[in-house]
């Protein structure tokens, strides 16, 4: 996939995106330190090259309802194009699965998967299990605390860093 050319101003205008949202003209400028229209233009840019996908609203979840949450490991049997096409069918068909990772190494998917109890979740475990998706096995993780869930720091990651013969850092 073909990178897009950013700059400083871009990457502070889609790291303001992703930490508030949307956010108004007069904000957005605001904290990206330049002025309304330019900024604008910009975000327009942006959002037409596809870099921003869309805006969400984090919820507390733990005060609106009791679920389960599982971390789920599945390693398939065989590693053909159709198995891992038929598994992540039947991931996108169920909401209770919220994400899905595949993965190299021993495993092959790393799922995460919310669901109001531990029946339902064993439910959809049975179904799974049921739907021949080639499982050879799985690992459950019951999750028993959130310890950390955050976005990756947009500035460090585009930031190269390159150690400099006195043992300091120079960032490009």
């Amino acid at each position: 996939m073909k990178k897009v050319g950013l700059d400083g101003t871009d990457i502070r205008i889609l790291s303001a995106v992703q930490q508030h949202g949307q956010l108004s003209k007069t904000k957005l400028a605001e904290l990206v330190n330049i002025s309304p229209t330019p900024c604008w233009a910009r975000l327009d840019r942006l959002k037409a090259a596809g870099l921003i996908r869309g805006y969400r609203a984090e919820i507390a979840l733990e005060q609106v309802c009791t679920f389960t949450q599982v971390v789920v490991t599945v390693s398939l049997t065989h590693h053909r194009k159709a198995d891992f096409d038929r598994f992540e069918v039947f991931v996108m068909k169920h909401d209770a699965i919220t994400e899905c990772i595949a993965t190299g190494g021993g495993t092959d998917y790393v799922m995460k998967v919310i669901c109001p109890t531990l029946a339902a979740f064993q439910a959809l475990m049975d179904e799974m299990l049921s739907a021949d998706l080639a499982i050879d096995r799985y690992m459950t993780y019951i999750v028993t605390r959130s310890v950390k869930t955050a976005l990756p720091n947009l500035t460090k990651l585009v930031t190269k860093e390159v150690p400099q013969a006195d043992g300091s850092k120079r960032s490009f």
